[in-house]
């Protein structure tokens, strides 16, 4: 679970990117909801700019996470991270496997096509800090000593995604298969199978499986279509007034408006009300910037992966919550649908479509499904004290928190540091977390302690002979800055 909990704090720093440059495509896309972009120069601009990052968050996981995990927040871990991500998606594209196979491109398994997703992106961060972990401090012969400690890095986990690659190529497209087979066995099931499909892709989000039902239910893998069906209905669609059988139109789509827009918000203040009052502040300014994202567009992966890996157990019940409501929904034939997401951009924008049916009833069932999303993770995080944004454990206790410099001037606290530690020649590593200055050092019979904490700070920390922590208060951050200029 620690593993888990800290996987979700490295995924902290590319998801805070997220929720304005998925504002900025839902705006686009507001202003051409049918071009996206080729009617508009404004939407065009605005639309390419949000998806500049929204389109690309498998390589922002794949850096995060390998620098999130490594021992040290070091560049060459993100580097790592980042080939790592290059040679999995390489070595899995399409025409790559049409080569392996000796086969057309046409005829490759259609997993591959999905292969640059959000978990071969955690997949990548995770092996490449495990190999920053082992192998950054590595010395080799001299005759290679070129490639000794951190630039061996990037080469090892190179090495090691071809065999993740090849674990990849074999068991990727049967997962990618059987959950295609999955989604066309339940399709015949109506407002049920509806809910048991929106129950698997929110559950497979973390993994972009989720893809491959979305390819049978809204796509027209399987004959279903259903959101070509609502924005293009066919003539015997439209005598039908969009239903057939157990089928109903949009009926894979409408139950995610209540989620998006109005459910997750609510988990998204349940969150904050029970975060630390001393993290409130932090934690507010994620999480409401994600819940407008997922109210306003309908982009929902800043505020999941958020709770995702920090809270698995509240994750699922997110996605059984969200399967009850497409269920609803289905079942009472309260209807709309989307091109872009289930945020109020495309509720909207859905409202004049013949397809629709009763999509007010959606905002009620949304305000219902708000109140069951805040009770219910208000209950569930305070019960089982789960560490969601704002609830993860101090570096430091309560009283050390309280403890303040000895004044603003970040500058004169950094060289008093210093020169506690022994002077810029003793500091071989300065690197910092949300309250303690992290140093590696060469000598430490040359630390002064009672110096160090003449500068207004909490305490001194030695974990390891070459090893000092400077605990400093939620300021660090300024200080850290100070300090490695001083040590330039």
């Amino acid at each position: 679970m620690k593993y888990l909990q800290k996987l979700g704090k490295s995924l902290m720093l590319p998801v805070a990117v997220l929720p304005a440059a998925a504002i900025l495509m839902g705006v686009g896309y507001w202003i051409d909801p049918t071009g996206w972009g080729a009617n508009s120069a404004v939407a065009a601009f605005l639309i390419k700019a949000g998806g500049a990052i929204v389109d690309n968050l498998p390589w922002l996981f794949a850096v995060g996470v390998a620098i999130g995990m490594a021992k040290k927040n070091d560049g060459a871990a993100a580097l790592a991270g980042l080939v790592a991500f290059l040679v999995i998606t390489t070595m899995l594209s399409s025409g790559t496997v049409a080569m392996l196979k000796g086969v057309p491109v046409e005829e490759v398994p259609g997993a591959f096509g999905k292969i640059v997703n959000a978990f071969t992106g955690i997949v990548s961060g995770l092996v490449a800090a495990a190999c920053y972990n082992k192998f950054s401090d590595t010395k080799l012969p001299q005759f290679l000593a070129f490639f000794s400690g951190k630039r061996c890095v990037p080469i090892v986990t190179s090495v090691a995604m071809l065999g993740v690659s090849v674990v990849f190529f074999f068991v990727w497209p049967i997962i990618y298969d059987a959950l295609v087979a999955f989604g066309i066995s339940i399709k015949d099931l109506g407002p049920a199978g509806a809910g048991i499909y929106a129950f698997f892709n929110r559950l497979l989000i973390p993994t972009g499986l989720h893809h491959a039902l979305n390819q049978v239910f809204w796509q027209d893998l399987a004959n279903i279509n259903d959101i070509g069906n609502f924005w293009g209905p066919t003539e015997e669609l439209l005598a039908c007034n969009g239903v057939i059988g157990n089928y109903t139109v949009g009926m894979y789509q409408a139950g995610f408006f209540p989620v998006m827009m109005f459910g997750l918000p609510g988990a998204a203040l349940a969150m904050y009300h029970t975060a630390k009052d001393n993290k409130k502040k932090v934690a507010s300014s994620l999480l409401l910037a994600a819940a407008f994202s997922a109210f306003f567009t309908g982009v929902t992966e800043p505020l999941e992966f958020s709770f995702m890996f920090l809270a698995p157990g509240l994750y699922a019940v997110h996605a059984v919550l969200t399967g009850i409501s497409v269920a609803i929904s289905a079942a009472m034939q309260w209807i709309a649908g989307f091109g872009f997401s289930a945020g109020f951009v495309d509720f909207v924008l859905s409202l004049r479509m013949p397809m629709a049916k009763q999509p007010w009833m959606l905002l009620l069932q949304g305000a219902v499904f708000f109140a069951i999303y805040y009770v219910l993770f208000r209950f569930l995080i305070v019960k089982f004290n789960l560490k969601t944004p704002g609830r993860e454990d101090d570096d430091v206790n309560d009283e050390e928190m309280k403890a303040t410099l000895a004044n603003n001037d970040y500058t004169a606290v950094a060289s008093v540091i210093l020169e506690g530690i022994g002077g810029k020649e003793n500091v071989t590593s300065i690197d910092n977390c949300v309250t303690r200055l992290r140093l590696e050092i060469v000598d430490y019979t040359k630390i002064n302690e009672k110096k160090i904490k003449s500068a207004g700070v909490a305490g001194v920390i030695r974990p390891g002979k070459n090893s000092v922590q400077v605990i400093v208060g939620t300021q660090v951050q300024f200080v850290a800055d100070e300090f490695r200029k001083l040590c330039e």
